[in-house]
């Protein structure tokens, strides 16, 4: 193991480097370029054995790993902001073909107005795809997923795709001092793939057929039912992961001075260390805040939200992402969870960060006052009440 000074898009390409994939497809976008331009380099140099592919567009990049995949290969491809929404129609092709693609998506808002800076409007948008989707809080987080993506998305019970988020700039650009595993033990934490149905001439298989009225659902519920199936996958790969690396996650959740909490704030991704800050900072004034950070939007940790947030007085989520006439697709899941469990205490959506502005500690101990406050709706930081 070493330790080094560098941006999330560097720990992301090191995670995936050591995950040893054997096709890496390629195109271009800000902020995601850099993560590719690392893999070329790895490549050129031979620390990485894999073919590197330069498409010629984001759904050529899609559809170039599908391709391998099927081919029962290990592969990665990265993208970001319209490259992904250009990616939208070979995502359920994916999804729906069971491959266990890799994909980092470096969170980043959609036109129009054109914006190069970080939201996740571009992810949150894509959820009914049928990917398995994760948004790392740094790089280090960022580095491991790239690692633990590839062990629980080729789990037999899964052979899913797998999307890991990086807020764009605030991770993918920004320096950390991380940990990068050995090559050797990395090998002992993810064994080499295993394809469980793939182009083999000797053994010809159907891979890409249509299905009609009477047999389609047959394969949607078997789909849905895999990426339920990712929850076990996923503490199973965290076990691992801890007993050979020694870092320890939290599973598709992770909570935050929640225990005693009259008032929790939800969000997902970099923003989360801010929040925590904040729920000390209104401790401090004699608010008990408490913050809940979603590790996983899918498979979506409904039954972990609600026993966490189960003895709280109000619930407030924080996202960078607005349905238009809605409210956010976080706070709108949220909403789902704690319905289903019969609680109904006090909620509010506080969209932020739109276009990459900037939130503020001083912006999140305002929401937990309003909370404590009772107010609650959907509300844009930095607008006036009346502009909404």
């Amino acid at each position: 193991m070493t330790r080094e000074f560098i941006s999330g898009n560097d720990a992301l390409a090191q995670g995936v480097r050591l995950a040893s994939p054997k096709v890496i497809s390629a195109y271009p976008i800000t902020p995601q370029t850099t993560v590719v331009e690392r893999l070329s380099e790895m490549v050129g140099d031979g620390s990485l054995d894999a073919e590197f592919i330069h498409v010629e567009s984001e759904h050529s990049a899609l559809s170039c790993a599908i391709g391998a995949s099927a081919a029962g290969v290990r592969t990665f491809t990265a993208t970001s902001s319209q490259g992904l929404l250009y990616m939208a129609e070979c995502l359920p092709y994916a999804a729906g073909g069971r491959f266990p693609i890799v994909m980092m998506n470096a969170n980043r808002s959609v036109a129009l107005p054109w914006n190069i800076y970080g939201d996740q409007r571009d992810s949150l948008l894509l959820l009914d795809s049928g990917w398995m989707q994760a948004y790392a809080q740094d790089a280090q987080e960022g580095l491991d997923l790239a690692l633990m993506s590839y062990r629980i998305a080729e789990d037999p019970e899964v052979s899913t795709p797998f999307m890991i988020n990086l807020d764009g700039f605030r991770l993918t650009h920004t320096y950390e001092v991380v940990e990068v595993p050995d090559k050797e033990s990395a090998d002992r934490f993810l064994p080499p793939f295993r394809p469980i149905g793939s182009i083999d001439f000797k053994d010809p298989q159907n891979i890409g057929f249509s299905a009609g009225p009477e047999h389609n659902v047959f394969f949607k519920y078997k789909a849905h039912r895999a990426v339920l199936r990712s929850r076990s996958a996923i503490a199973g790969s965290e076990k691992a992961f801890s007993d050979i690396f020694g870092r320890e996650y939290t599973g598709l959740i992770e909570e935050y001075r929640c225990e005693d909490a009259d008032h929790i704030l939800i969000t997902l991704g970099s923003a989360s260390g801010l929040c925590r800050h904040a729920a000390d900072a209104a401790r401090s004034e004699g608010i008990r805040a408490g913050v809940l950070r979603i590790r996983y939007m899918r498979p979506f940790p409904a039954e972990e939200i609600a026993a966490a947030v189960s003895g709280a007085k109000s619930v407030s989520v924080l996202e960078a992402d607005v349905s238009f006439g809605g409210s956010g697709a976080v706070f709108s899941n949220v909403g789902a969870a704690l319905f289903s469990a019969g609680l109904s205490m006090p909620s509010s959506n506080y969209i932020g960060g739109l276009g990459g502005r900037r939130i503020s500690q001083g912006d999140v101990r305002r929401i937990f006052s309003d909370m404590a406050a009772g107010k609650t709706g959907v509300r844009f930081i930095g607008i006036e009440e009346g502009l909404q």
